[in-house]
């Protein structure tokens, strides 16, 4: 970071936390109503999957394209514009009165809400010291991690209390406040060499893709969150399974999500002093282990141990992979390398899901949580061999 974005890091930093809060708020207060919702509206089991996926199947690509549009104009005009359309688009489901207007609203959403990501990531890479990257992107995760925590726990009982419309409303004015906030961000343009450099579209996003470190931080990104997506699909299975309720799986998820939260900052200052490849290395194999453990043990408190080491690994992890991305990319690229990060963050749970679903359907719902940690060793063998490299 140049000497003259240093005053402003201290008003852009905090500003990006927030917007990055209430930005991604809105689509986890949707995750534990949306199917519910659906059926009230008429929907049947198959075009309940179908519109609960359009949000993931629009917002993949829609992460690239914009991160490729930041890269040209600024991370500021997107990210306004992405929040105006999240908050449109919560509104619209308010008062969308059939099947088919949930399906086109979800389009929007997914599309709108592709730029929050790539935007607010860029600004936190820009204006983080270089040698604080782990440390800012820890808190950059914080506020991801803690808009999962509030927005799983908030949507359920705004919406037993007070009905949906609640909760699309509380959604939309959240991201107003989002939106206001945004105006205080410093305008941004990018010169006329990052034009060029973000011009060559499919060839620069192969570049990134294939670039040391990157290829890391890619493979890692997309392995967290395809094992988040079997484990949300499976794990309320399994407790089931053992006879307990469904307040034992939001409390088992309530704790990975706490320690995610409180490791996320002591996490990125352990990538600041010790480099990048520990805290990735340590977090991959954390997650394999608590993810093999899972499906061995039977009692809550070990469930709740197991549930709370993958939380630590996630933790480990988010930092020193979203540092890798600043830390190997200039700022006129970083749109498009942000893009794929949050694009391949999507896709992992939209593939993870209902991948891991019909494995678990197969050969059991223990063996399946079990086979989950297969694409995080997949994950960790990438980054061992990249160690001497990097």
């Amino acid at each position: 970071m140049s000497d003259l974005k240093q005053p402003q890091a201290r008003r852009v930093l905090p500003i990006t936390f927030v917007v990055t809060f209430l930005g991604f708020l809105d689509t986890h207060l949707l995750i534990p109503i949306m199917a519910l919702y659906a059926a009230e509206l008429g929907a049947s089991i198959g075009i309940i999957g179908l519109i609960i996926g359009l949000y993931s199947l629009t917002n993949t690509p829609a992460n690239i394209l914009f991160g490729r549009l930041i890269d040209r104009i600024g991370y500021k005009v997107p990210l306004i514009a992405g929040l105006i359309g999240d908050a449109l688009s919560m509104f619209l489901y308010s008062v969308s009165r059939l099947p088919f207007h949930l399906a086109l609203v979800r389009i929007l959403h997914g599309t709108t809400g592709a730029s929050i990501g790539p935007a607010t990531m860029s600004a936190t890479a820009d204006y983080s010291a270089e040698r604080q990257k782990g440390r800012a992107m820890g808190f950059y995760g914080m506020a991801l991690a803690t808009a999962t925590l509030v927005g799983y726990g908030l949507s359920g009982t705004l919406a037993s209390r007070l009905g949906y419309q609640a909760v699309f409303l509380f959604g939309a004015a959240m991201l107003i406040i989002g939106v206001m906030l945004s105006f205080w961000l410093p305008g941004s343009r990018r010169s006329s060499s990052g034009l060029k450099t973000s011009s060559g579209g499919f060839n620069k996003a192969k570049d990134l893709i294939k670039r040391k470190g990157l290829s890391i931080a890619y493979c890692a990104i997309f392995a967290q969150y395809f094992t988040f997506g079997g484990v949300v699909t499976l794990l309320p299975f399994y407790v089931r399974s053992l006879g307990m309720e469904v307040f034992h799986v939001g409390m088992l998820l309530a704790i990975f999500a706490i320690m995610f939260i409180v490791l996320q900052f002591p996490s990125g200052a352990l990538s600041d002093r010790m480099g990048r490849l520990i805290p990735i290395v340590f977090g991959l194999s954390l997650g394999i282990v608590s993810l093999v453990m899972l499906p061995s043990v039977a009692i809550f408190p070990l469930l709740a141990v197991a549930t709370a080491l993958y939380g630590v690994a996630y933790g480990l992890l988010f930092p020193s992979i979203s540092a890798l991305v600043a830390d190997h990319t200039i700022p006129e690229e970083r749109g498009l390398a942000t893009g794929i990060f949050h694009a391949l963050l999507t896709a992992g749970v939209a593939v993870g899901a209902p991948v891991m679903g019909w494995i678990g359907g197969m050969v059991g719902v223990k063996l399946g949580l079990a086979l989950n940690s297969g694409i995080m060793a997949l994950a960790l063998i990438i980054a061992l061999r990249a160690i001497k490299r990097i």
